[in-house]
Formats: C-alpha cells, sequence, structure tokens
C-alpha cells in the first residue's frame, strides 16, 4: 500500500467517522427538541416520548429539519400553543450545539 492509498483510506474512514457523529447528533438533538415540544404541548411521561420518537421519525419519514419544523409547528398550532417558527428554530439550533457536545463527551 503507497502512501497515497494510506491516506485516501484515512481520509475515507475520517469521512464515515464525522457523518456517524452527524447522524447521532440530529437524532439526539431532534429528541431533545421533540421532549421541548412536548412539554410545551403539556405531555409528561411516557406521552412526551413518544411525540419525542415521532418528532425523530419526521426527520426520517419527510425529510430534514423543514419537516421536523413543520411538524412541531403545526402540533403546536393544533394544540392553540403560541410559538414562531424562528422561535422553534433557534431552539433547534442551540439544542444542536449540546447534542453535538454531548456526544463528544461520551454521554
Amino acid at each position: 500500500m503507497t502512501t497515497f492509498d494510506k491516506r485516501e483510506e484515512g481520509f475515507e474512514k475520517q469521512f464515515a467517522h464525522d457523518e456517524e457523529l452527524k447522524f447521532k447528533a440530529i437524532a439526539r438533538r431532534n429528541k431533545m427538541l421533540g421532549l421541548w415540544a412536548a412539554e410545551r404541548l403539556g405531555l409528561s411521561g411516557a406521552e412526551a416520548e413518544n411525540y419525542a420518537r415521532a418528532v425523530v421519525l419526521a426527520e426520517f419519514e419527510q425529510g430534514g429539519d423543514s419537516a421536523v419544523i413543520a411538524k412541531i409547528r403545526n402540533d403546536f398550532e393544533a394544540k392553540g400553543v403560541v410559538q414562531s417558527e424562528h422561535q422553534i428554530s433557534r431552539t433547534m439550533t442551540e439544542l444542536t450545539g449540546r447534542a453535538v457536545a454531548d456526544i463528544k463527551a461520551g454521554r
């Protein structure tokens, strides 16, 4: 194996590792966001956990951050919870940082 091949393999492994961390961080962030939203919806315990799972699944089933925000916004509107899309997005951004920090800390 040449030095170039070793470097290429190293970059591929790093890319795969980074993508795995990104996936874990997004899933963790969405769960935390779901729990945040559940609290505002008046849910607790198992109901809150189930809601958080539904938020995580929205990312995969419907695709992307916009689907997650849309789900929460629609649920808020249905329950009469006043929360702007901007606030939901800002909370999502804050929780992304916390999720990344948790994963890097091994939590």
